[in-house]
């Protein structure tokens, strides 16, 4: 049986994430504390692969994916989740939000409803948890941390909970991207709807040198979807950047882009080529199509025979 390890507990929205792959309803899923504990059992085998939060659209990069998927375990992307984001305030005993004095949950999702916060509950304490699940956990513990939890509507509803008030984001709409990573093993094949992600270094902290890395992308027509900097932990200056680039390493754009910078940043990484959640369908002009490539090294080899 396959087995996925997830940000847990049982009801995260990284739960519900995974459980749009298909086959995931069959599968074993296995909850971890954080997402270097999901990564982990990835990399020592006792999981398949582990499904993990690392965008969202209002609060960015998931900073602790970001730096594990790009430095600390060598694993790749193999798929995308979009999951919508909406929050509840529960409690364990029916209360007024004017009583409640401390509230736990996810750091990101604190980041989503800070403004109604400051505004609605401004004396409560925040009291960070590993996961909005979590959080709302520990509401039955014996000794709770907080008097509510923030967290989705669905693991209010399994735990029992009392919705003290729903639909508190700050931003309606909000969607979080969850990625699927596994060991490396075969690219999953062209959609023509396809992502690729890289880590990139910066090679020499001066001017222009992000530039130079930049232009390989547009004079091949790749476009740059996501690009957060992220120190590299070797000291100031020192940093390497998370890209998602529209299209897949099977496409000569993709790779001829690619090859070029890895001759001034030897040390970037590929992390996957892998379908859009979305399915929104790359556009390619002529000249930077599969053909063009194939006729201008064909050229090329003309001239040197």
């Amino acid at each position: 049986m396959t087995r996925y390890s997830f940000l847990g507990p049982s009801g995260t929205f990284t739960e519900a994430a995974l459980l749009q792959l298909p086959g995931a309803e069959e599968a074993e899923r296995v909850p971890a504390s954080s997402v270097l504990s999901a990564l982990t059992m990835v990399e020592e085998g006792s999981v398949d692969g582990a499904m993990v939060p690392i965008e969202n659209s209002v609060e960015g990069g998931v900073t602790a994916t970001l730096d594990a998927v790009s430095v600390a375990h060598n694993l790749h992307i193999v798929g995308e989740s979009l999951v919508p984001i909406t929050f509840v305030v529960a409690s364990r005993e029916p209360m007024p939000l004017s009583a409640i004095s401390s509230l736990a949950t996810h750091s990101h999702a604190w980041a989503q409803v800070r403004r109604w916060a400051e505004v609605t509950v401004p004396h409560a304490e925040y009291i960070p948890a590993s996961s909005t699940a979590a959080g709302a956990q520990g509401l039955l513990a014996e000794n709770p941390v907080a008097d509510a939890a923030i967290s989705s509507p669905l693991v209010a509803e399994q735990l029992g909970l009392h919705v003290i008030a729903s639909g508190i984001e700050d931003v309606s709409g909000a969607v979080t991207r969850f990625v699927l990573v596994t060991k490396p093993g075969p690219t999953p094949e062209m959609t023509e709807a396809d992502k690729t992600t890289v880590m990139v270094p910066l090679p020499e902290d001066r001017p222009g040198a992000l530039m130079e890395i930049l232009e390989h992308f547009s004079t091949r027509g790749v476009n740059i979807c996501r690009i957060e900097s992220r120190p590299t932990g070797n000291g100031m200056g020192d940093y390497f950047f998370s890209m998602d680039l529209e299209g897949h390493i099977k496409e000569s754009r993709v790779a001829d882009a690619l090859t070029g910078i890895h001759r001034v940043s030897p040390k970037i990484r590929f992390l996957g080529s892998y379908p859009r959640a979305d399915r929104k369908p790359q556009q390619v002009t002529q000249d930077v199509s599969d053909a063009a490539f194939s006729a201008a090294r064909a050229w090329i080899e003309s001239l040197r025979r």
